[in-house]
Parts: C-alpha cells; sequence; structure tokens
C-alpha cells in the first residue's frame, strides 16, 4: 500500500485512552504525517467505522470493542510552528505545546491550553476550555481531512460552535489535521506566569495522579456539575474498579487500572440520572461513547 505508518490488528484502546480502560479496536494506524494519513484514507473501504482519537482524554471505547478502525492521532514528535505571523499546529500536538510555544514567543490568549489534557485535534472538536478560554476564540483557520483524502481549509464561520461543542455547518465528514492560532503580542515573561499557575491550581483541585478523563460533565449554565454532584451525596460512589473522585466529583477514576468500560458508563449514567431526580438539572456528559457493550 505504500504505508509509512503503523497498522495494528485487535489493539487495546485502554492503551489509548486516559481512563486506562475499554475494549479493542478492529484495527488501528498511526500515521507518519499527514500525507501518510491520506493516503490511509484513501484506500480504506467504502463505510469503514473510523475514531480519530488524540490523547483520548473525554473518550470511553465500550468493553465489545469498535468495530472500525482507530487512527491514532497523537504524535510526541510534532511541535508548533510560527507560519505568516500565526501559530500553527497539527492536530497531533499537545495541547500544553501550543502554550508553552506562545509564551516562548511572546504572543498571549494561549496559556489556558497548558490545562487542555489533550491534542489541538481533540480540543477544536469539543471547543476545549478551562480558566476562562475556549478554542476557538483563538482560531485563525483550520486544516481538515476527508474520507479520500483531501485536505480543506476551513475558517470559524463554516462551524457551528458553542459551549464544549463543534460541529462543520454542511454537516459533512471531515476531521482536524492542523490549525493556525491568531494571538496577540505579549509578554512571556506574564503568560509563562499564568501558565504556572493554572496548572497549579489544576494539581490542586483534580484528581490527576490517578487515571481520568477530565470533566464527566459539561457546567450548566449558571452552576458547575462537581457542586451538583457533591450536592446529591456522590463523591465516593464506586462501581467495580471504577469511583467517582472523592477530590472532585466531577471526575470519574480508574485508580487500579481493574475498571471496565461498563463500570465508567454505569457511574456516568447513575450520575446523571440522580442529580436530574434531585436538581431536575439534566447534566450533559462530554465523554464521547464509541463501541458494542
Amino acid at each position: 500500500m505504500g504505508l509509512r505508518g503503523e497498522l495494528r490488528m485487535n489493539e487495546p484502546m485502554a492503551r489509548h485512552v486516559t481512563w486506562r480502560a475499554g475494549g479493542t479496536a478492529d484495527r488501528s494506524y498511526a500515521p507518519a504525517d499527514l500525507a501518510d494519513l491520506a493516503a490511509f484514507l484513501r484506500q480504506l473501504p467504502r463505510g469503514e467505522a473510523l475514531l480519530f482519537v488524540g490523547l483520548g482524554s473525554n473518550l470511553l471505547v465500550r468493553s465489545g470493542g469498535f468495530r472500525g478502525t482507530a487512527v491514532l492521532m497523537h504524535s510526541p514528535k510534532s511541535h508548533p510552528d510560527l507560519v505568516g505571523g500565526r501559530v500553527y499546529a497539527e492536530a497531533a500536538v499537545a495541547s500544553p505545546k501550543v502554550a508553552r510555544f506562545a509564551a516562548t514567543h511572546g504572543l498571549a490568549g494561549a496559556e489556558f491550553l497548558a490545562g487542555i489534557p489533550g491534542t489541538v485535534g481533540g480540543a477544536l472538536a469539543m471547543n476545549a476550555g478551562c480558566y476562562g478560554g475556549e478554542t476557538w476564540r483563538i482560531v485563525d483557520k483550520v486544516l481538515t481531512i476527508d474520507r479520500s483524502g483531501s485536505l480543506h481549509t476551513r475558517v470559524p464561520q463554516d462551524y457551528r460552535i458553542g459551549y464544549r461543542h463543534c460541529a462543520l455547518a454542511s454537516g459533512d465528514e471531515e476531521w482536524f489535521a492542523a490549525a493556525w492560532f491568531r494571538l496577540p503580542p505579549g509578554d512571556g515573561g506574564v503568560s509563562r506566569e499564568r501558565i504556572r499557575l493554572f496548572l497549579k491550581r489544576r494539581i490542586a483541585a483534580q484528581p490527576l495522579q490517578l487515571p481520568n478523563a477530565g470533566s464527566v460533565f459539561r457546567n450548566p449554565p449558571g452552576d458547575h456539575a462537581a457542586r451538583l454532584i457533591e450536592a446529591c451525596g456522590l463523591k465516593g460512589l464506586a462501581r467495580g474498579g471504577a469511583r467517582i473522585s472523592e477530590q472532585h466529583a466531577n471526575f470519574i477514576v480508574n485508580p487500579k487500572g481493574a475498571a471496565r468500560a461498563s463500570d465508567i458508563e454505569w457511574l456516568i449514567e447513575t450520575v446523571r440520572a440522580t442529580v436530574l431526580e434531585k436538581t431536575g438539572v439534566a447534566l450533559v456528559s462530554e465523554v464521547h461513547i464509541v463501541g458494542e457493550a
């Protein structure tokens, strides 16, 4: 096929999601670069189910596995660059690298990305944000790839963008390949200090020492999911090897790596149902759940 990436069969997805739990994918492919990804997509059978995976935060593959191909997009070798006055980063770049790169080059506004535990592709796909920042507020344009391997340049106006949501207005099936971030000049020292403070807050508030997938539920308007979950007495609730974190109620952790995807999904649904019954608030999950039970 002339491909340069790595193709694997029956790949355990627990290796590729931050919960360290879940079933297998029929196939996985780690592309060598964008040209290799395009070549791989072109030779796939029509109708092949695809799952693009970055760092695997906010992703759960059910225990029965994913009947299709997981495209593994995280590349530790990928780094941001300055192109035409914009910070350019491919989808495989970890979001914190963009924050540090921008600060090093005296650009402001990307500091919040240091607190996003995922790749640029994942941050774009869910409009990830924290500490008052959101990904799409700093996007100038993006590069996408479709099932035929063709690349497209898109601008924010091409998308329906909301809180933890992004969808191509046309409905076409495309995946993020890269982004150009528009950032104003700033003070690198100030930006580095903001990053340090953000990470200090994150370490103090979140159970980062245990396998987790970040925030499980979106914050409802005017409130916080963690407050509602804690008010319902759900902190510490466990199922199998998974439990709701005692440190932060909007996190589900897998302390000993023994949780099954079904344990985690049961906790998600139990929290949703309990909070709705006791408070009348319908929590919306940030977790992308795929595969067969």
